[in-house]
C-alpha cells in the first residue's frame, strides 16, 4: 500500500505502509495480537519498550518552525473540498500504526489488540480502554463505526475505493469492532481498516462533515490545534495529558511542545527566509539550491547544519503526466514521440548538477521495479493481455530514451518525427499539424514556479519538432481545483509507493477511477489488462506473487508511455538550525523530524548567543 491512508490533503507525504501476517494461514493472528505483518514477523515484540530509532528519554519543549507552500482554507483532512492545513495528522489517531523500522507492519495504538479470521474474511480490533479525545471523552467502539460510515459515505472519494470490498462494520464487545469482506482474497483488508483514522461522533453530531471549516477538530492524537490564521499559519501545540503518550510505540517520539507551519506563496522567498531564520528545518528537493545557495555564513560558522541523511524509501514515479483524456494524448506513439524530445542526461548535468538518478520504474528503488525480461511468473500474467499490449512488454527491457548530454537531440528528434508522422502528424513550416491541418499546441500546468528552469529545455526541444507548449504557474488553490477535476494537458506529479502495493493501485490506475473527480488516476488511463493486473496484485497471496504481479504492471504502464519519467533519490538532503538533536540511529524508512527529534537546550541556548552576538 502506497504510502498508507493518506490524510488528505497533507500530500501524499505521511508513508505509513503497513501490512497483514500472511506466514502460513493466519492461525498466529486468530487468538488476537499486538502487530500486524504482511510477510514475517513483527520486528518488535508485545513486551518492547521503545522503537529502536527513538531516544526513549529525549526531553520534550520548544517550538519548531516549519514551512509550507501555497495557503490552506480547511481544517478537515478527511474530504475532497478545500486544502487542508498542513500536519493535520497530528490531531487524529487511526486503529493501528506504523513505524520508520518496518515497512510493512503495524502496531496496535488506538486498539490494543487485532484478531483475524484464519480466512482473511473479517478483523476486529478491541481498543484500549485508556483511549480518549482531547476533551477527555472515551473513544467507543461506536465512534469506530461512524467513522467508518462517514468516511465512506461523505469523505473523500478515494475512502470509498479503499473500502469498496468491506461489507459490513459491527460491534461486536463493549470495546471490539469488526469489519467484514466480502471475500478472504485482498490480503491488505485488515490492514486497511488498522488504518481507519477514528473521528468523535458526539464532536459532528450538530456539524455538516462535508463542509470545509477552519474551526479546530477535535482529535485524539499527540497535537490539538493551537492558533489558526487562516491560509498564512497554523500552530499546534502537543497534549501534555495525552493519553497514549507512555505507549511503547510512542515512547520518545513527539518532543516538540509546539510546531508552527507558515505558508509561502513563493519557494525562492521561502528559501532565502529559512537562511534568515524564519523558520528552522528545511528537506531540500532543489538540487541547484543544495550545491549553491547555501554559501552563507550561518552555514560556514555551523548555525545552519547540513546533513544527508540515508534512507531506503520507496520512490514511485515523478515525471510529466500526459492527461490521455485529451485526444492529442491519446495515441502511444505521440507519447513514446515526445519522451525523446525531453533530455534528461543533459537536465542532468545542467540543471541538477549531477545528483539523482533516472527513474525508469513506477516503484523505483524496491525489489518490485520490472528490470531486463519478464521471468517465466511474469508470462503467465502477460500472456493472456498479448496483442492488447505493447509488444515490447515480452521482448525488450525498458529503458527511456537517453542522450549525449551535449544539449544535441538530432537523433532523437528524427526518431520522435517519425513516431509522430505514423500517428497522423507532419511537420509542416516549422509547425507540427495533423491531416485536418490542426496544430499540435498543449500546455503544461505548474504550482511552483521554479520547475519552470526544468520545464522550459524541454519547451525548446518540442519547438524543435514543431510543438507548441506553453507553461502555466497557478496558485494551489486553483491547481487543486483543476487537478481534482482533470482540467489539464500535461502536469507534473508524482506517484508515492510503498514495499506493499495494494488498493491504492486501484485509485491510480483502474478504468474506474479514471472519472472520478479527486482521483489519482491523473493519467485518465482505461486498460482492462492494467485492472486486471492490479486486481491480481491486491489478491497475491504471498510475497512472491506480489512482486510477480507488480513487475508485471510496472512493465505494462512503462511500455505504455503514460509519463515521461524524471529522477529519484536515496538520500534526504536536510538543512535546519542547529538547536537540534536527533538519535545516532536513523529510522530506515521515512525522516522522522517532527516524530523522533527534539530541542537541544544546549545547542538552542549557544545558537541564541550566537545570534546576539553576530546581530541580524
Amino acid at each position: 500500500m502506497t504510502g498508507r491512508m493518506r490524510w488528505l490533503g497533507t500530500g501524499m507525504a505521511a508513508a505509513m505502509a503497513a501490512g497483514l501476517l500472511l506466514a502460513s494461514p493466519l492461525a498466529a493472528q486468530s487468538q488476537g495480537s499486538h502487530a500486524l505483518s504482511l510477510h514475517g514477523k513483527p520486528k518488535y515484540g508485545p513486551d518492547f519498550q521503545h522503537l529502536d530509532y527513538v531516544n526513549p528519554d529525549a526531553p520534550k519543549g520548544g517550538e519548531v518552525k516549519l514551512m509550507a507552500f501555497g495557503g490552506f482554507d480547511n481544517l478537515n483532512p478527511f474530504i475532497l473540498r478545500g486544502q487542508p492545513a498542513a500536519g493535520a495528522g497530528l490531531v487524529f489517531q487511526t486503529l493501528t500504526t506504523s513505524n520508520g523500522d518496518e515497512a510493512i507492519t503495524e502496531y496496535g495504538l488506538l486498539a490494543e489488540s487485532i484478531e483475524v479470521a484464519p480466512d482473511r474474511t473479517w478483523v476486529a480490533f478491541t481498543l484500549r480502554p485508556e483511549a480518549r479525545f482531547h476533551d477527555g471523552k472515551p473513544v467507543t467502539a461506536d465512534d469506530v463505526i461512524w467513522s467508518f460510515d462517514t468516511l465512506r459515505e461523505k469523505g473523500h472519494p478515494l475512502y470509498r475505493t479503499y473500502y469498496a470490498d468491506v461489507t459490513k462494520a459491527e460491534k461486536t464487545g463493549e470495546r471490539t469492532v469488526r469489519f467484514s469482506f466480502r471475500n478472504g482474497n485482498n490480503p491488505e483488508l485488515p490492514v486497511i481498516m488498522g488504518q481507519l483514522p477514528v473521528l468523535p461522533k458526539h464532536f459532528f453530531a450538530n456539524r455538516d462533515f462535508a463542509t470545509t471549516t477552519l474551526e479546530p477538530l477535535l482529535g485524539s492524537g499527540p497535537y490539538k490545534v493551537a492558533d489558526v490564521q487562516a491560509g498564512r499559519a497554523i500552530t499546534y501545540e502537543r497534549v501534555q495529558d495525552w493519553w497514549a503518550k507512555d505507549l511503547p510505540i510512542n515512547r520518545g517520539r513527539y518532543n516538540f511542545d509546539r510546531i508552527r507551519y507558515d505558508y509561502y506563496r513563493d519557494l525562492d522567498v521561502a528559501f532565502e527566509a529559512f537562511k534568515a531564520g524564519a523558520y528552522d528545518f528545511r528537506l531540500e528537493n532543489s538540487s541547484k539550491n543544495w550545491t549553491t545557495g547555501y554559501n552563507v555564513p550561518a552555514v560556514q560558522n555551523g548555525q545552519i547544519v547540513k546533513e544527508e541523511l540515508k534512507h531506503e524509501d520507496p520512490q514511485g514515479m515523478q515525471a510529466f503526466v500526459f492527461n490521455i483524456r485529451r485526444p492529442i494524448f491519446e495515441d502511444r506513439r505521440v507519447r513514446e514521440a515526445l519522451n525523446y524530445l525531453f533530455d534528461y542526461e543533459w537536465t542532468r548535468a545542467n540543471l541538477s548538477y549531477g545528483l539523482y538518478q533516472r527513474t525508469k520504474s513506477y516503484f523505483a528503488n524496491t525489489e518490485l521495479a520490472a528490470t531486463g525480461l519478464p521471468s517465466p511468473a511474469e508470462l503467465k500474467l502477460l500472456e493472456p493481455f498479448r496483442g492488447q499490449i505493447p509488444d515490447e512488454v515480452f521482448t525488450k527491457p525498458y529503458e527511456p530514451p537517453k542522450t549525449d548530454a551535449s544539449g544535441n537531440i538530432r537523433g532523437n528528434l528524427r526518431t520522435a518525427l517519425g513516431l509522430l508522422k505514423e500517428a497522423g502528424w507532419e511537420l509542416k513550416n516549422g509547425k507540427l499539424v495533423n491531416a485536418q491541418g490542426q496544430p499540435f499546441r498543449f500546455e503544461i500546468l505548474l504550482v511552483q514556479a521554479e520547475m519552470e528552469r526544468i520545464v522550459q529545455p524541454f519547451v525548446r526541444n518540442l519547438e524543435r519538432a514543431g510543438i507548441e507548449a506553453q507553461i502555466r504557474v497557478v496558485d494551489s488553490a486553483q491547481y487543486q481545483n483543476r487537478t481534482d477535476n482533470f482540467d489539464y494537458d500535461m502536469i507534473i506529479e508524482r506517484f508515492p509507493q510503498s514495499l506493499s502495493p495494494g488498493n491504492e493501485q486501484r485509485d491510480y490506475w483502474e478504468s474506474s477511477r479514471a472519472d472520478q473527480p479527486g482521483s489519482r488516476n491523473s493519467i485518465g488511463i482505461k486498460n482492462p489488462a492494467v485492472d486486471k493486473l492490479v486486481e491480481t496484485l491486491i489478491a497475491a497471496p504471498d510475497r512472491e506473487a506480489l512482486i510477480t504481479a507488480t513487475r508485471a504492471l510496472d512493465r505494462v504502464l512503462l511500455w505504455n508511455w503514460y509519463v515521461i519519467p524524471h529522477w529519484h533519490d536515496t538520500v534526504y538532503r536536510v538543512a535546519y538550525w542547529n538547536r537540534f538533536s536527533h538519535p545516532a540511529v536513523a529510522p530506515k524508512y521515512g525522516l522522522g523530524f517532527s516524530d523522533s527529534w527534539w530541542v537541544d537546550a544546549d545547542k538552542n541556548a549557544k545558537l541564541a548567543n550566537s545570534a546576539r552576538r553576530t546581530g541580524p
